[in-house]
């Protein structure tokens, strides 16, 4: 048997994304090798759900919160002599060694991603961590932190980059326009994707803002969409408008897949200029619609944009260098083509499911070889 253990899988979110993948690959994995495979999630609704990746179906429990109940049944799975416990979050790790203490031969496996592992985890997380088989990282950033911070030995450590779903590169391959809820802008569109939250004012977004600012001359149809909400949006509207750009930068909200996928398809570049990301999935979504992107020159971001190649990389906070590059993109038509190219051609080489399904299927192997 296999077990996973999820945070949460129905609902939208990078770290929910990359738990689908997973209980999807766990799924094959054990059907592949006659092994059961239970997948557990903490958050979801109570009750067995059956989700869809692509081609691929997989079964998983919600357990609607109740911490107790979940905690239960992945225990009474371990009473299984299960061969391998794949914990989908760092916050989950204890659980998976408390499985393994009652089935010793259990191998476990723990996926880190950012933020989570940024500073010092709680004691009784940081010591499961440190004991599990294999540690998966999705950047080269996040290994850096588990070896730094959580002092996770650096022989466990695995990296296992990120991947687009299915559907989302199926769209970016439609030809013509998709439907939107939303009128784009007329001229060039610098697009950016994210929550304007307070906690993530790191992203970028009030940089962009001002860069837009600087730019009115040299382009002078230029626009910025802003797709995402939160508490922060007051404080970057009122200074869109002190700037004198409150026409230019447009605040799309939440907005339905369809329209996503049309703001990808019409945003000339997509720029995202973040004091550190764990990987950036925003990203490969615009490279996978042909658009050379910007962002910052910390965290994963350098593991997903290669500098000159695919966009650029500009230090957070540096807004002469945001403003160049954008004015280069922007105004070099030639360039940002070729750069939209060469960054469809780094997705498809290396980040579609079929690329995270190898990788993860290799990891497994090892960790059961252990």
């Amino acid at each position: 048997m296999i077990v996973g253990l999820f945070p949460e899988l129905l609902v939208t979110g990078g770290i929910q994304r990359v738990g689908r993948h997973a209980a999807a690959v766990l799924a094959g994995f054990a059907a592949e090798r006659g092994m059961r495979c239970r997948s557990l999630s903490l958050n979801d609704a109570a009750g067995t759900h059956r989700s869809r990746l692509g081609q691929r179906e997989f079964d998983f429990s919600g357990f609607g919160r109740a911490k107790a109940r979940f905690v239960s049944a992945a225990l009474r799975h371990a009473l299984s002599r299960p061969q391998l416990v794949v914990a989908a979050h760092p916050h989950l790790a204890p659980l998976a060694w408390a499985m393994k203490a009652i089935a010793p031969a259990l191998r476990t496996v723990v996926v880190t991603y950012g933020i989570d592992v940024w500073t010092p985890l709680w004691v009784p997380r940081r010591a499961a961590l440190r004991r599990a088989d294999l540690v998966l990282a999705i950047s080269s950033d996040t290994a850096r932190h588990l070896v730094t911070v959580q002092k996770v030995r650096e022989e466990r450590i695995r990296l296992l980059p990120l991947a687009l779903d299915p559907e989302f590169v199926t769209a970016a391959a439609t030809d013509g326009e998709t439907t939107s809820t939303h009128r784009s802008p007329d001229g060039k569109i610098v697009l950016t994707v994210g929550r304007q939250v307070g906690p993530d004012r790191y992203k970028g977004v009030d940089l962009l803002i001002q860069a837009v600012s600087r730019l009115q001359r040299s382009v002078p149809d230029l626009s910025l969409l802003v797709i995402g909400d939160g508490d922060d949006r007051p404080r970057l509207e009122r200074m869109a408008q002190a700037l004198g750009v409150g026409e230019r930068v447009h605040f799309w909200g939440h907005v339905p897949s369809d329209t996503l996928a049309s703001a990808y398809r019409r945003c000339n570049v997509f720029a995202m200029p973040s004091a550190g990301e764990g990987f950036g999935l925003v990203f490969l979504e615009a490279m996978a619609f042909g658009k050379p992107v910007i962002g910052g020159a910390h965290g994963g971001t350098p593991d997903v944009v290669e500098d000159g190649v695919t966009g650029y990389l500009v230090r957070h906070g540096d807004l002469e260098s945001l403003t160049h590059a954008l004015e280069r993109l922007l105004t070099d038509d030639g360039l940002r083509k070729e750069m939209g190219r060469r960054a469809q051609e780094q997705v498809h080489s290396n980040f579609l499911f079929e690329h995270f399904e190898r990788r993860l299927t290799d990891l497994l192997e090892q960790a059961c070889a252990v």
